[in-house]
């Protein structure tokens, strides 16, 4: 995906600007829907130190040295509500969207077009949770992902993992396996090949996960899914960013108008905390420390 992981929590490292883009069926975008698209800029700006530049009429996308990390936008129709969502790379925008409704899915907006950098639509999966595909001819990839304010991984926070399961194996031809890194159970979603992709790119990414004693298929991992840690909470694509210091980065949530949902907690050998900005969607902030 734009963001792969070292396990349910940790950065693969992956250094994705050595790709020119992702391959079908990855997760390769992220953008907020937003009812003050200014505000939210000024929040994740100033806490991630991230620039925006409008690239479409009220299409902001972030970026860091240049690069593109993600993009703040409008709320509008059927995704008012603010959130995150996570795109997946596809060959074509329409055809992925029609497999997607075959499945079980759902049209929310879109394809619609970005001059220049290609075609997104927004649907939602048989449980409601909210993605997108993106057929790219440039910008909307996240150059630089898995260091310190950018995107580290998504996960599917869902109450029917089964139906998750099937459903995304249809629209993308995901494989999900159970894993248990330390942090209780989990599904790994493995995109069939990705860790191809990644060896050619970085030699000696698969053996840097063998010695870790990540589990067997691990570098085709693209995402995550798990039950929600809230029943009551609405299924979403939840998401992680790599961070510094996860305590300064709470500190500073709240300090730019944002709330803490869980405070800083070392899990295994990562430290993270689960934050909310100014209008409510949440996310995670993640420090991978292997000592």
């Amino acid at each position: 995906m734009g963001s792969t992981v070292e396990d349910q929590h940790l950065a693969k490292g992956t250094d994705v600007r050595a790709l020119s883009s992702y391959p079908a069926g990855v997760p390769c975008w992220i953008d907020t829907a937003q009812p003050d698209p200014a505000a939210a800029a000024d929040f994740y700006g100033g806490l991630f130190g991230w620039k925006l530049t409008e690239a479409a009429p009220g299409y902001l996308v972030a970026t860091m040295e240049g690069s593109p990390v993600g993009a703040i936008t409008a709320a509008a129709g059927d995704t008012s509500a603010p959130g995150w969502t996570t795109y997946v790379r596809v060959d074509d925008a329409d055809t992925a969207v029609k497999a997607i409704e075959a499945a079980g899915g759902r049209r929310l907006l879109g394809p619609v077009e970005h001059p220049g950098a290609g075609r997104r639509a927004v649907c939602a999966d048989p449980d409601g949770a909210t993605f997108g595909v993106v057929q790219t001819a440039g910008p909307l990839v996240a150059l630089r992902v898995n260091e310190p304010g950018t995107w580290n991984f998504s996960e599917l926070q869902t109450p029917d993992i089964e139906r998750a399961i099937a459903f995304y194996r249809e629209a993308f031809g995901w494989q999900s396996d159970p894993v248990d890194m330390g942090f209780g159970e989990t599904w790994m979603v493995r995109r069939p090949g990705y860790g191809d992709v990644l060896e050619h790119h970085r030699p000696g990414t698969k053996a840097n996960h063998l010695a870790f004693g990540a589990p067997p298929g691990f570098t085709d991992a693209v995402a995550w899914i798990g039950p929600r840690s809230d029943p009551a909470a609405a299924p979403q694509w939840h998401l992680t960013f790599a961070v510094d210091d996860a305590d300064d980065m709470t500190a500073r949530a709240v300090d730019l108008g944002g709330t803490v949902l869980s405070e800083p907690v070392d899990a295994g050998v990562v430290r993270m905390a689960v934050l909310r900005d100014p209008h409510g969607v949440a996310f995670t902030v993640s420090r991978f420390d292997p000592s």
